[in-house]
C-alpha cells in the first residue's frame, strides 16, 4: 500500500510525512513528487500503526455499544477519521481512507475487525457521568448555556467548564510578527477619515460587538480589503474609508478557526474528552463568526462575549497570554477577522477612500 504526505492533512501526522525520503507520484490523491509511505517496505515509520490505534482504541464496535446509544452517533471508522478527525485529505474515497488505516493498523484490524468494518461509537458520549466531568459544557447544551449567561447569571456561570477552554486555547495558539497588515473600515463621506480616526472608537462611545462589551474598547480588524467592506455591510453609493493598520509589535492570539480541527495525536491530548468537545467547539467558532441581523438584539452577543473576554483573561507571568481571537468571516468565505483587546497593538498607517457602486445578492427560499 502506497499514499504519501499529501494523502494527510492532520497537523501532527503531516510533519512525519513529510520526513519520508522516497519521492513519487502518490497513486491515491495523484499529487507528483509527493513523499511516499509504502507500507510493504520494511522500516516505514516508525510508530505510525500505534499512533492511529490509540485513538482507534476510544472507539467501541457497534455490537458491544447500550441499546439506548444515539443512533446518529454509531458511524463507520472511516467516516470519523474524516470528518470528526480531519486526518485524511477529502479528496480521497472513502475507499482509499479505509484501505490505507487497515493496512497502517493490519494487526488491529485482524483482532477486531469489527472496529474497521461495521459502525462504532465513543461509548462515552452516552456517559453522563462522565460527561459532567470532561464536556466543556459539562452535561449541558449549547443553548442551555446561552440562555444561563442571556438569562440568568451573566458573569459566572457554571455551564462551561473554563479550565477546559483554557486547555483548548493553548492548542490553537497563532503568532504575528511585527509589521503584519490588516484592514479596518469606516463608512465615510467622499473626503474620508484621516488615520487617526481610524482606530476602535473611544470607550464612551463603544457599543457592544460580539468580542466585547458596551463600553469595553476592541480593535475589529480584516484580512483584506474585500473582506472589510462584506464586513462593514456598506450600502449601494457608499464611501468607505480603509484603513491600513500594521502590528507595532509580535502578538499571540486565539486561532478559533481551527478550534474543531485540534488532532488528536496531540502530546497530553486525551481523544475521549477531546471527541466529546468536538461539536461544542466547532459551536464556538460558528457563534463567534455569525453575522447578526439589524433586527437581532446586543443580548445575542453575550455568549461570545464571555468568551472572548475569558480568553482575554488568560495570563502567563503575570501578563496577558493572548492579544486577540481569529475567527472565520461568514460574510467572506475567503477572509477572516481579528479582534483585538488592545487596540494600542495596531497603528493606522494610510487611509484609502473607495465608492460601492455595484452590490450583488443572493437569496434563499424558507
Amino acid at each position: 500500500m502506497r499514499f504519501c504526505n499529501y494523502c494527510i492533512i492532520d497537523g501532527e501526522l503531516r510533519p512525519m510525512m513529510d520526513s519520508l525520503q522516497t519521492e513519487d507520484s502518490c497513486p491515491l490523491c495523484g499529487s507528483r513528487r509527493a513523499r511516499i509511505y509504502d507500507t510493504d517496505e520494511p522500516g516505514g515509520l516508525v510508530g505510525i500503526a500505534e499512533t492511529f490505534e490509540r485513538l482507534i482504541e476510544i472507539y467501541t464496535p457497534q455490537s458491544l455499544l447500550p441499546p439506548d446509544f444515539p443512533s446518529d452517533e454509531r458511524r463507520l471508522l472511516v467516516s470519523e477519521l474524516t470528518d470528526r478527525w480531519h486526518i485524511f485529505n477529502p479528496q480521497l474515497s472513502s475507499t482509499h481512507v479505509y484501505n490505507i488505516i487497515r493496512t497502517v493498523c493490519e494487526d488491529k484490524y485482524r483482532s477486531m475487525p469489527s472496529l474497521f468494518d461495521a459502525p462504532v461509537g465513543i461509548a462515552e458520549l452516552n456517559d453522563r457521568a462522565y460527561l459532567e466531568h470532561h464536556s466543556l459544557l459539562r452535561s449541558h447544551s449549547w443553548d442551555d448555556f446561552v440562555n444561563s449567561v442571556k438569562r440568568h447569571n451573566r458573569f459566572h456561570t457554571h455551564h462551561i467548564a473554563l479550565d477546559l477552554l483554557k486547555r483548548y486555547c493553548s492548542f490553537i495558539r497563532k503568532v504575528y510578527k511585527k509589521g503584519t497588515v490588516f484592514y479596518r473600515g469606516r463608512i465615510s463621506g467622499e473626503e474620508g477619515f484621516p488615520p487617526g480616526q481610524m482606530s476602535a472608537p473611544p470607550t464612551e462611545l463603544v457599543t457592544a460587538g460580539r468580542a466585547n462589551s458596551a463600553g469595553i474598547r476592541c480593535l475589529y480588524l480584516a484580512s483584506d480589503v474585500e473582506t472589510t467592506i462584506h464586513e462593514l455591510r456598506a450600502g449601494i453609493f457608499d464611501y468607505v474609508s480603509i484603513g491600513r493598520f500594521e502590528l507595532t509589535e509580535d502578538i499571540v492570539v486565539v486561532d478559533l478557526k481551527d478550534i474543531d480541527h485540534i488532532s488528536p495525536f496531540i502530546d497530553g491530548l486525551d481523544p475521549v474528552e477531546h471527541a466529546i468537545n468536538k461539536e461544542h467547539l466547532k459551536r464556538i467558532n460558528m457563534e463567534i463568526g455569525r453575522a447578526l441581523r439589524r433586527s437581532d438584539s446586543p443580548l445575542d452577543y453575550i455568549p461570545t462575549q464571555y468568551i472572548a473576554d475569558f480568553i482575554k483573561s488568560i495570563t502567563h507571568d503575570g501578563k496577558p497570554e493572548y492579544a486577540g481571537i481569529e475567527y472565520n468571516s461568514t460574510l467572506n468565505k475567503n477572509g477572516l477577522n481579528l479582534a483585538i483587546f488592545y487596540p494600542e497593538l495596531f497603528e493606522c498607517r494610510a487611509v484609502e477612500v473607495v465608492h460601492i457602486n455595484e452590490l450583488k445578492y443572493t437569496i434563499e427560499s424558507y
